[in-house]
């Protein structure tokens, strides 16, 4: 897994497209998807994700006090979960594979800003959570970052790196603490 972007490639300005349609999510977002917090509705978000472009399988789970910049910036597959207060801060693209737990209160980050830079150009770098993966409560998983298969990023972690599939890491930085072995 590579982590070297090249942060010369992936320097963004965002459209007026993309400015008037982060307006329009806004206030989707405040009307039709944040009010709509009990349970029963969990198909109603989804539904509300996919009318602004994320594709969102309707067998996941997506909290209502979930914070999503760009719906499509978003892909979450099935029997997935995004919990409660998770910040999903995707200018750059944010993809979850089948069966991942994104835990309460995590920040997902997609982008960044070029401290080399003189002007600070804003680059995007995707993160991708590979299949039957967990991000613990509170953890930072930052741009560029691809969580391998089956991988644990222990509570509170902050990933700047790929994790490995199989992985369980902790820590600030987050550190390889030990493979993921499932019992029979």
């Amino acid at each position: 897994m590579s982590d070297a972007y090249n942060m010369t490639e992936t320097r963004h300005n965002f459209s007026k497209s993309n400015k008037i349609g982060r307006v329009v999510w806004s206030i989707g977002y405040l009307l039709l998807f944040r009010p709509f917090s009990i349970r029963i509705f969990r198909k109603w978000r989804i539904f509300v994700l996919r009318l602004f472009g994320a594709k969102v399988s309707y067998k996941s789970i997506v909290h209502a006090n979930v914070k999503i910049w760009a719906p499509w910036n978003l892909e979450v597959g099935d029997y997935s979960c995004v919990g409660q207060k998770v910040d999903c801060y995707n200018q750059g693209r944010i993809t979850l594979g089948n069966n991942v737990t994104i835990s309460q209160k995590c920040y997902l980050c997609a982008s960044s800003h070029d401290y080399t830079s003189k002007s600070h150009d804003l680059f995007l770098a995707p993160i991708v959570i590979e299949d039957k993966s967990w991000v613990a409560a509170d953890a930072f998983i930052g741009p560029g970052v691809t969580i391998g298969k089956g991988a644990v990023i222990g509570a509170r972690a902050a990933v700047f790196k790929s994790v490995e599939q199989w992985s369980v890491v902790g820590g600030n930085p987050a550190k390889f603490i030990k493979t993921r072995k499932i019992k029979d």
